[in-house]
């Protein structure tokens, strides 16, 4: 019944945007928009530009299903945007995603909650490469992983293992995303699982062929070996479903999200990575697959997301 109201309305996917994600958003766009005009909706797609309200507005959308990854998309840019014009949307709202979006904020909260998460410290994007470079070698012990602060798909991820060569990638990585944190390498399983409503799915395990799980071995065609459900314990696979839903919970995010882990090898405790507030959805993603192996079809996915239209 709920699915047939939906029927009446107008609703516009939106894909693309500003973000360096933009072809993975236009791909997950598009195959939302078939889903949903091959199950007989009323919808139509949109890139993101400067006159995206006035062009919503004139449609007279009346939900908005929001594809977009990374910047502008899913950093509660285009949700205080939306929520100002009044028009609903799918996922998590300005906070939440702002939250999520911001690895250091989200790692804090996962900590006040009680959530396990490596070890950090945030750089000072002011100092010299040179004076953080002595002061992080100091008190962690290599190999380190370097992030940007806010960043989606793997993009300027290092696992560095060589101390001599700190200094010359944190100013390369500095320089091109400014805001960035050190992190405790954990060397483990690395596994995600997808939260739809208040149900933790399936764990997906990911074993990337490249050193870790960045945007050549999400993206491209045998670039990850996927295993679901994941090789873990019984005990070990519930307490990680858990902390998936407690992380999702601790950000306040609603309708949908993913949460990554890795499960160390040395004391077998889930350390979650991040919180993704929209999963991709491409052919190749992460939550579909796992919306599948729990007997959800794409099209139901896609259902039960615009469903979450606040």
């Amino acid at each position: 019944m709920l699915k047939q109201s939906f029927k009446n309305l107008k609703i516009a996917v939106l894909s693309g945007g500003r973000s360096r994600e933009w072809d993975v958003s236009l791909r997950s766009g598009k195959r939302v928009f078939d889903s949903l005009k091959n199950q007989g909706f009323n919808v139509f797609q949109f890139d993101t530009d400067d006159d995206l309200i006035s062009k919503l507005k004139k449609k007279k959308i009346d939900i908005v299903y929001i594809a977009l990854h990374g910047t502008y998309g899913e950093d509660g840019v285009i949700q205080g945007l939306l929520e100002y014009a009044g028009i609903p949307y799918t996922g998590s709202g300005v906070l939440a995603s702002a939250l999520a979006m911001n690895k250091v904020a989200a790692k804090n909260i996962f900590l006040a909650n009680k959530i396990p998460t490596a070890a950090f410290a945030l750089l000072d994007p002011f100092a010299k490469p040179k004076d953080t470079a002595e002061r992080i070698k100091s008190f962690f012990p290599f190999p380190v992983v370097l992030k940007p602060v806010s960043e989606g798909s793997s993009f300027g991820v290092s696992i560095i293992k060589d101390k001599n060569e700190f200094e010359k990638i944190l100013q390369k990585t500095l320089q091109e995303h400014k805001n960035c944190f050190v992190e405790e390498y954990i060397k483990g399983k690395e596994v995600t699982v997808g939260i739809l409503g208040e149900e933790a799915l399936p764990i997906l395990e990911l074993v990337p062929r490249n050193e870790f799980y960045d945007y050549d071995a999400k993206y491209s065609a045998g670039g990850t070996q996927f295993i679901i459900p994941a090789r873990l314990s019984p005990p070990l696979y519930k307490k990680t479903q858990k902390l998936a839903l407690a992380a999702h919970r601790a950000l306040g995010c609603k309708g949908v999200s993913r949460v990554d882990f890795i499960i160390s090898d040395k004391d077998h405790i889930p350390y979650i990575t991040e919180v993704n507030t929209i999963p991709g959805m491409t052919d190749k993603s992460d939550l579909p697959a796992e919306a599948a192996h729990a007997g959800i079809s794409f099209d139901e996915l896609v259902v039960r997301i615009l469903q979450s239209a606040r």
